[in-house]
């Protein structure tokens, strides 16, 4: 079976994914979906073009698709969802700031129709990995921190990463981390933000790609857990696994450790 394979967003992001797919056996690009785009054909890798289109649902009418795989804004997914849903096509979903209220909705729609989705804050899977690990060592450790360092075009903050990250270690505690209330702030929120009694610190700066830090304090001793992305094709190899994965599933996943084996 070749899983044709529609991308929304045609930025950094969905040319790498475009890219991936089209090298990736037993995988073919189908089509690009861009809101700010009046094209109506976009170029691949091997010197030909798919088709292209501002509007999800007559771009998803004109092709063949198996499924989407969205990188964009939380403004512009759940159009892009809708349209895919409706026409019976899963989903493979990479964007930041999604509501937990619009999740729901969709975990439920999924469920209802029989259709696939994933959703993941991060598909590179060294992130993953950091994750599980943070979530283990929160068991031994009462204070932690998170440093999360992202290029300056990002346009939320914290990142979804770093949100995900600091559940999933509470999560895993069963109780929240001690966090240090300093008695005097010279400087207004100069703690940063605080998730579960983490704290969360978010850099954004030109050069950098997707980085993150999670600190963990006890007596005597700290212990890091980084993860660094130094180029956006770190995700594919987890974008492809996803876009595999999904078409064998009734049903959204939340995360990537589900699809390697880490729950």
């Amino acid at each position: 079976m070749t899983i044709s394979v529609v991308v929304s967003g045609s930025g950094n992001m969905g040319q790498e994914v475009l890219a991936g797919v089209f090298a990736a056996e037993g995988m073919e690009p189908a089509g690009v979906i861009d809101k700010l785009s009046e094209a109506d054909s976009f170029p691949i890798p091997c010197g030909g073009s798919v088709p292209m289109s501002a509007d999800p649902a007559a771009l998803l009418d004109s092709v063949q698709a198996d499924v989407v795989v969205d990188f964009t804004n939380a403004d512009w997914t759940p159009v892009v969802a809708r349209a895919a849903l409706d026409r019976g096509v899963r989903l493979v979903i990479g964007t930041s700031g999604l509501s937990d209220g619009w999740l729901a909705e969709l975990e439920a729609e999924c469920r209802e129709r029989e259709l696939g989705a994933v959703v993941a804050a991060n598909f590179a899977i060294g992130a993953v990995l950091m994750t599980y690990v943070a979530k283990v060592a929160g068991s031994f450790f009462d204070s932690a921190e998170i440093i999360e360092m992202h290029h300056d075009r990002k346009v939320d903050a914290p990142s979804g990463t770093a949100l995900e990250t600091a559940k999933a270690m509470a999560e895993a505690r069963g109780r929240p981390f001690q966090r240090n209330v300093p008695a005097k702030e010279t400087l207004a929120n100069s703690r940063a933000a605080e998730v579960e009694g983490i704290t969360i610190h978010s850099v954004r700066l030109p050069g950098l790609v997707a980085h993150q830090e999670v600190l963990f304090g006890g007596l005597g001793q700290t212990l890091s857990i980084r993860h660094d992305t130094t180029g956006r094709e770190s995700f594919i190899p987890g974008v492809l696994l996803a876009v595999r994965e999904v078409v064998e599933r009734k049903e959204l996943v939340r995360g990537l450790e589900a699809l390697v084996g880490l729950t």
